[in-house]
């Protein structure tokens, strides 16, 4: 499979261009992957076939830019002065993209790839992944100049653990998120020596 080109440059696109995400993301929960046409995004998203065309010329450029861009999918990237207190307010954040009324189908519907190398579908997730990881190094690098994390702790394992418990909990069980939950795992699998 041949790697979809980068996505256009954030001020670069169609002037209805969170139209076309929100559409896109929308068929992909209801359709899935594999239902997921440009026709009914340009439809859908109430544009012309040409103007998507125009800046994603397949499906696949299309679906990653609108995970990569659209607003409903963005997170902040929090500074709250420690280690502990921006992983909480990520987890928060993960736990609404999971949970949301607007998001909880999309991110399934993302995670319903096979994993294969030719799977599409399993390579936009990937790339999807990777770009919240790459947002998410702040967090670790302040922490790291503030003496917050032990030599040798790796960033992405300890999103993994917490993104897991969140995705363990609310999509694979089914239940929902208490108040408090954030902390709790952070607590859980913050390194000793996290700060406060």
């Amino acid at each position: 499979m041949s790697t979809p080109p980068p996505h256009p440059r954030p001020e670069k696109g169609p002037r209805a261009a969170e139209a076309i995400f929100d559409a896109t993301l929308r068929l992909l929960a209801a359709r899935g992957y594999a239902g997921l046409t440009i026709e009914a995004v340009a439809q859908e998203a109430g544009v012309n076939k040409t103007t998507i065309y125009r800046w994603w010329p397949s499906k696949a450029a299309l679906l990653r830019a609108a995970l990569l861009r659209a607003r409903v999918l963005d997170i902040g990237i929090p500074d709250t002065g420690s280690l502990r207190g921006d992983l909480i307010a990520l987890t928060e954040q993960v736990t609404a993209l999971v949970t949301g009324v607007r998001t909880r189908a999309v991110v399934r519907a993302l995670a319903s790839g096979t994993g294969l190398a030719d799977d599409e579908l399993a390579a936009l997730a990937r790339d999807f992944f990777a770009d919240r990881f790459a947002r998410e190094q702040p967090v670790f690098a302040r922490a790291a100049a503030r003496g917050e994390l032990p030599p040798g702790t790796d960033p992405k394992l300890v999103l993994d653990l917490i993104a897991g418990a969140v995705w363990v909990r609310a999509a694979l069980r089914n239940e929902a998120v208490p108040p408090g939950f954030a902390a709790a795992v952070v607590d859980a699998v913050l390194p000793t020596g996290g700060g406060g």
